[in-house]
Formats: structure tokens, C-alpha cells, sequence
């Protein structure tokens, strides 16, 4: 399939998912044939130690919609995977999605209209009037979230859900974004969206469905850290220029 035929490419990190990741890709597949949608699955695998990456090749072959798998050698966060999978994207449409399926992949029909209509980066948000939340994080993390969310709107840029990871960019948006990302680590997704503002690429925040699924791979104490100095480094990064001239990421 060439990239002219390929209209949605879906990015789905995946870090020791050997265990759960099967049905979510079959719930991605099946959506994507009975919407006629012509797309491409990347999984970029994140240095796991588990076989997912052999767990999705051997998926991939009874699915009807191409999946590929990138494999990192060795583990260096979400924001690294999510990166390497969005350049490599030969959609007109990248979406970004948890491989958890935290999100259903059918929330995606709330965020392609507004692509159609000339946004260029377009995030689901669990806090906006209409979202709904079908089953709450514990409550440590919720609060985790929150103040992450506070501090983003704060110091870098304004968004009701910087987290949450159900994200779809236009193929140009996301190639420029994610070449220039340079942080590894939960705040990647402030850092992207604060490139996204800054390379003036349009942003519409969309309501949507959400659930905590078990088995999330955040260590509270130590990703709560990185992430605050996450948001530090991107408004060092700025002020030292680190986005002016950042190298693209290989393309496959």
C-alpha cells in the first residue's frame, strides 16, 4: 500500500503489553474494516522484555490491516516510542493511541471532523463538558494528573488534558512536532503540544470517553518527578533554542 492510499496511521507504544495487547489491536482491526477506513497500525515496541513484539507479528497475520512493528532496542519511555512511530507514519492522519485502548478507538469519530475542517492537531480530553469517564484512575494518580495539567497550563501551554493519550495530528503536524521532541518521559505530551503552538499548527480539544484499564506501567513517585523537570527542560530547551534546530528522526 502506498502512502497516497493510506488515509489513518495509528501509533500505539507498547512497553511489556505481550499480555493484553491482542485484543486491542483486534478492536482497532475490526473498526477500521467495518468503517472502510484504508490505515496502517504502527506498534512501536519500547525495549520490552516480554515478546510483544513477537506477540503482534504473529496477530498481524490474521488481521486484515497492515501492522507494523518497530522495535526499540532498548527501553527509553513513551514520548521515545511515540516519536519514532509518528515520523515513520504514512497516513494523512496520525493517530496517537494507548495500547490499552484507555480511549475506544471509536472516539475517533469526534476527532476527524475537526482535521476535516482545517485543525491540524486535534486531543481528547477527559475534563471538557461532555467527556465521560466510565471508570477513575486511583486517586493518587487522578491528582497526579491534575497538578501535571496545572503545571503544564501554567508554564508551557494551555490544555484541559495534556495526558491524555488519544491524540491526532495531520501527517505534516506530527513529522514536524515529533522530529523535534526531545523528551523520553510522561512529559512528552506537554512538550508536543508546546511545539504544536509554537509552529503556529491549529489545536481543538474534543470530549471524550475514558477508563482506567489496569496495569499501567507509571511509578508514581519517580515519573511524577521526571515529569516536573520535563517541564522545566522545555522552557530551557526554548530558551537555548533546542527546537530551532532539532535533526528529523529516521522515516522507514
Amino acid at each position: 500500500m502506498s502512502d497516497k492510499n493510506i488515509h489513518l496511521s495509528i501509533v500505539v507504544p507498547a512497553y511489556n503489553e505481550a499480555a493484553r495487547i491482542v485484543q486491542p489491536l483486534r478492536c482497532i482491526d475490526r473498526y477500521l474494516r467495518t468503517q472502510a477506513i484504508r490505515a496502517e497500525v504502527i506498534v512501536v515496541d519500547d525495549g520490552s522484555t516480554d515478546g510483544t513484539a513477537e506477540v503482534v507479528r504473529r496477530l498481524a497475520r490474521d488481521l486484515a490491516t497492515p501492522v507494523w512493528v518497530v522495535v526499540c532496542p532498548e527501553n527509553r519511555g513513551k514520548g521515545r516510542a511515540v516519536a519514532v512511530g509518528m515520523v515513520q507514519a504514512q497516513g494523512r492522519a496520525v493517530l496517537m493511541s494507548d495500547a490499552d485502548l484507555s480511549t475506544p478507538i471509536e472516539e475517533l469519530e469526534k476527532l476527524l471532523p475537526h482535521l476535516q475542517n482545517g485543525a491540524q492537531v486535534v486531543i481528547g480530553s477527559r475534563w471538557l463538558p461532555g467527556s465521560r469517564i466510565e471508570v477513575r484512575q486511583p486517586l493518587l494518580r487522578q491528582a497526579m494528573g491534575v497538578v501535571f495539567t496545572f503545571l503544564t497550563r501554567l508554564l508551557v501551554v494551555g490544555a484541559s488534558d495534556v495526558t491524555c493519550g488519544f491524540k491526532l495530528f495531520t501527517r505534516e503536524a506530527a513529522t514536524q512536532i515529533f522530529s523535534r521532541t526531545t523528551l523520553d518521559d510522561w512529559s512528552f505530551d506537554a512538550e508536543a503540544l508546546f511545539l504544536a503552538r509554537r509552529m503556529g499548527f491549529g489545536i481543538v480539544e474534543v470530549p471524550v470517553r475514558w477508563r482506567d484499564v489496569a496495569g499501567t506501567k507509571v511509578r508514581r513517585g519517580r515519573d511524577a518527578a521526571r515529569a516536573v523537570l520535563g517541564l522545566a527542560s522545555i522552557v530551557l530547551n526554548t530558551f537555548c533554542g533546542q527546537y530551532d534546530h532539532a535533526p528529523v528522526r529516521g522515516r522507514r
